[in-house]
């Protein structure tokens, strides 16, 4: 097995945009492609390394980029959140560059076309739940950690998409009610759901650079963890079957 990562420049609105491919040089075969979509911070090296996991997995990772080539932050930046709430007060831009990052997935020639997933961590999360809402051409999503808020224009029903919602029962970002909220809507949506809630874990816990007890409700947790990729492991292999 040998993992090679590749940058990939590609158009959309506001672009131009670059995400970066992980695959197995030594599959000749195209393949399942799963696009991962960041958090705050947008593309950055712990998502390549996501990408190659997947890779790993016999999949194509593909790290999308939504905020636009060269457009980054960091938590020590003076605004950290500054892309994406640029994205959160437009969700219809958020949806078209979504569908534009799944458009560049699948033009990839390692992808198998009729067979791509996404995931997301964090802004992440709420990204591919928007793109199940919206109709983005994928057959299932997971979110880690994401958040729920539906968005502000009305999106195509039943939702085709299968979704895995990996909630840390303690976000305070996602609330036990915005939970029974995105639960109601999306079976009101006759969608195919599955939330799996982690006791005595909350935002990030997927990320180990966030320290556990740095600020309420926020940092890493090994077993949310550890059981979160397990269950996406078991949902991508039931969703390309």
């Amino acid at each position: 097995m040998a993992i090679e990562r590749q940058s990939i420049v590609y158009d959309g609105p506001g672009g131009p945009f670059e995400g970066v491919t992980a695959f197995d040089t030594d599959w000749d075969a195209p393949r399942p492609g799963v696009m991962i979509v960041p958090n705050v911070l947008g593309e950055k090296e712990q998502d390549r390394v996501v990408a190659e996991r997947l890779a790993a997995l016999g999949y194509a990772g593909f790290v999308a980029d939504t905020y636009g080539q060269g457009q980054r932050t960091t938590r020590e930046s003076p605004d950290p959140a500054v892309y994406m709430n640029q994205l959160n007060a437009d969700r219809r831009l958020l949806r078209d560059r979504l569908h534009a990052s799944v458009a560049a997935m699948k033009a990839l020639p390692l992808v198998d076309a009729a067979k791509t997933a996404a995931i997301g961590y964090c802004f992440g999360g709420k990204s591919v739940i928007d793109l199940a809402r919206s109709g983005g051409g994928v057959l299932g999503v997971v979110a880690f950690h994401g958040i729920f808020d539906p968005p502000d224009y009305d999106y195509p029903k039943p939702i085709a998409a299968k979704l895995l919602i990996c909630h840390g029962w303690d976000d305070p970002l996602a609330p036990p009610a915005a939970v029974s909220a995105l639960a109601a809507e999306l079976t009101e949506a006759g969608a195919d759901w599955q939330l799996h809630g982690y006791g005595n874990a909350g935002h990030a816990f997927s990320d180990a650079s966030v320290r556990p007890g740095g600020r309420p409700g926020f940092g890493y947790d090994m077993n949310a963890d550890r059981r979160s990729w397990l269950a996406t492991r078991n949902f991508l292999g039931e969703l390309f079957g």
